[in-house]
């Protein structure tokens, strides 16, 4: 054995429906928090920039914020977390997209999306990522976003603004 996982035949561990989450529940609040911090993390070193505005956010930041929460757990918790609002034109802003280091490859931010698609459909949907955060570029455009735009956050770091438009129901 060379002690190399062979992925055709292990599953990924199970993880639960996406539910919504409730921010005023501390058990929920704190657990979200240290997701974001580590999912944001990784991608502060993707693009090379630390000041991503999650990163820095307290847990009273966090419960404060007029966004809505989808999240998915597995026997370990809270491995993965959606958050969007509605903008006044009513098109569907994905504010966050945040899946756990050690949860990555299994399917949770396509469960989040797949939910949130479900739940809160719409005629455009709009999200932006770091663009050197490929893989996030990867997914979204997997799912259909086209890439509109980039904007400048910090000297040599952009994100791409990505789109998705479909008809209406």
């Amino acid at each position: 054995m060379t002690g190399r996982r062979n992925a055709a035949t292990e599953s990924p561990r199970p993880f639960a429906e996406p539910v919504r989450l409730d921010l005023s529940d501390p058990g929920t609040l704190r657990p979200l928090w240290d997701l974001q911090r580590a999912s944001y993390a990784v991608e502060a070193r993707l693009i090379g920039f630390d000041g991503i505005p999650p990163l820095h956010e307290t847990p009273e930041q966090l419960r404060a914020s007029d966004e809505s929460f989808l999240g998915v757990r597995d026997a370990s918790g809270l491995v993965g977390a959606v958050a969007w609002t509605r903008l006044p034109n009513g098109a569907l802003d994905i504010c966050r997209l945040v899946v756990h280091p050690a949860a990555h490859r299994r399917g949770v931010a396509t469960a989040l999306l797949d939910a949130l698609d479900s739940i809160e459909p719409a005629e455009l949907t709009v999200v932006s990522t770091g663009t050197a955060n490929l893989p996030a570029i990867a997914l979204y455009r997997r799912r259909g976003f086209t890439p509109v735009g980039r904007r400048r956050i910090a000297p040599g770091v952009t994100v791409t603004l990505l789109e998705r438009r479909t008809e209406p129901a």
